[in-house]
């Protein structure tokens, strides 16, 4: 039994966008790749190879003769062309539609410029062989193939039921797993699927995700055994994260995961780049890990996190304060970005905050752990604004779907935000914030980004791309702010190696539940993934 976290809103994989959605969803659903369980990096999935065009631009995907869904029904390349077509359709309103941005034709569809579906840069060559032009070289495409988004789905079903097709019963899916029920604000229950292409190597024949808010309770169920994974840091106790991660069943890991928190530029007096300066230099960032998370993060004023395929990111708002060694230098290195802030504020037209609307920091709110660490980096936020700048900011805690909605309709002043990177490329951040982006959630559009990413995206030197990602993300942390960062993450799951096998740590914290299985003679598949699941 893992812990999956907050209930799940959907596990459509092209609406999706919770990390507890994706985890089931994944498990249901497959592309031409899926993520390998050691390096996070997309390898064959459906599709057991591909060809690459010299060019770099055009990719023929051979699937598997043993394809198809767990209702017996083969999977084609047209099943592919129907699902990719519906996913950047704006109909289906996919907020990570923005990965058909690197398909021919795939931005004009997304943002509406044209509804002709049937300009995406891909074909169905025939029923094994599907094809793919891009508008750029993209070395991580493979890695963008195994995205929840870029899954096949059944088209018959969808086309029976509209938005309520992952109602079906049985639901044909595509993954290693089938879905067996789902209990509401209690467990999903998968079953491994039968007709999967690599049925062999799925670990568990049955799988639960219990749900749930309260970290407290779910670190009880795993000490007592109820529970054999946690699979995520957010339903582990932060406070006590410091003492659990010298467990040797808890595991910690460096991965590309940034904590920040988004600005609604549309609102008053959020539209201005020097409000949103100012309080991006005053929030202590040192403070929020040494005394609030506490498990390693590294705090951060940039957006992508080390690590993220070489790139350096540049220094972003409150960064000399990082930079400062000891405790006195970091004193006066952030006395120095107060009275700069303070500056900024007043040239902004509310000098020591006179005049400045009352506003509130939205967060998902629970049970405890991830939430309660959301709610107190709030109330250091809140301190240091009103001690530097004289700002009176309310707290507004809201449970998940709540928050996932109004951060979706931009009916917030600003809310807790993060990232995890979805591919080993600074991009799998950067992209997030071009104006037409389903992920942007910030009402920012500025063209000379856009075109700063657009130009990368085209340069095939390395160097210069990233000269050319840097200038772009200093106007994102730095001169524009739509986003203050404060951290990078780093990760942590529990369970006994003794026990379990096949969850590893890496960079992208994709940890497929197909690899998971129990220790066992000869390696048979485990009966059940918990001895004490009902």
């Amino acid at each position: 039994m893992i812990h999956n976290g907050a209930e799940a809103e959907t596990i459509d994989p092209q609406v999706l966008t919770g990390q507890p959605d994706g985890r089931v969803a994944s498990a249901l659903f497959e592309g031409l790749t899926r993520f390998d369980p050691r390096t996070g990096r997309g390898v064959p999935g459906l599709a057991h190879s591909w060809d690459i065009s010299p060019d770099g631009l055009r990719y023929t995907f051979h699937l598997r003769t043993n394809a198809a869904f767990s209702t017996g029904e083969p999977i084609h390349a047209e099943d592919f062309v129907w699902s990719w077509r519906r996913a950047v359709d704006p109909v289906t309103a996919a907020d990570y539609s923005g990965f058909f941005f690197y398909v021919k034709g795939g931005q004009a569809i997304a943002t509406g410029a044209t509804n002709r579906l049937e300009t995406l840069g891909i074909r169905a060559v025939d029923p094994a062989t599907f094809e793919v032009t891009l508008v750029n070289p993209t070395p991580f495409f493979p890695d963008l193939c195994a995205m929840r988004i870029m899954a096949v789905i059944p088209r018959a079903t969808v086309e029976r039921l509209g938005d309520q097709w992952v109602r079906a019963d049985p639901l044909p899916c595509s993954g290693p797993y089938q879905l067996e029920s789902w209990r509401p604000n209690d467990r999903i229950r998968l079953r491994a699927n039968p007709h999967y292409w690599d049925a062999a190597s799925v670990g568990c024949e049955r799988v639960d995700l219990l749900s749930g808010d309260s970290p407290t309770a779910a670190l009880n169920l795993y000490l007592t055994g109820d529970v054999d994974f946690l699979i995520d840091k957010v339903v582990i106790p932060s406070e006590l994260g410091d003492v659990l991660v010298r467990r040797p069943d808890f595991h910690s890991y460096a991965y590309l995961a940034t904590y920040f928190f988004r600005f609604n530029v549309t609102r008053k007096p959020f539209d201005d780049p020097r409000v949103r300066r100012a309080i991006g230099l005053v929030v202590d960032r040192r403070r929020i890990v040494e005394r609030i998370t506490r498990m390693g993060e590294q705090p951060a004023s940039a957006l992508t996190p080390p690590g993220t395929g070489g790139y350096v990111p540049p220094a972003g708002l409150g960064h000399a304060a990082l930079l400062a060694t000891n405790a006195a230098d970091y004193a006066v290195a952030m006395r120095a970005a107060a009275l700069e802030a303070q500056r900024l504020l007043a040239e902004a037209g509310y000098p020591g905050g006179s005049g400045f609307p009352p506003f509130t920091y939205m967060f998902n709110a629970g049970g405890g752990g991830g939430a309660r660490q959301h709610e107190n980096i709030g109330v250091e936020m809140q301190a240091s604004l009103r001690e530097h700048l004289g700002l009176q900011m309310e707290l507004r805690p809201v449970e998940w779907k709540t928050y996932l909605s109004d951060m979706s309709q931009l009916n917030f002043d600003m809310i807790r935000g993060s990232w995890v990177g979805d591919y080993q490329d600074p991009t799998t951040f950067l992209d997030c914030f071009l104006a037409d982006s389903g992920n942007n959630r910030t009402g920012w559009r500025s063209t000379r980004y856009d075109g700063l990413l657009s130009a990368a995206a085209a340069e095939p030197d390395s160097a210069k791309r990233f000269a050319l990602l840097r200038e772009a993300e200093t106007l994102l942390v730095r001169e524009e702010a739509p986003i203050v960062t404060l951290y990078s993450y780093v990760g942590l799951f529990a369970f006994d190696p003794e026990r379990w096998e096949g969850i590893h740590p890496n960079l992208t914290g994709e940890h497929p539940v197909w690899a998971i299985r129990r220790r066992v003679a000869g390696g048979a598949r485990s009966a059940v993934a918990s001895a004490t699941a009902p």
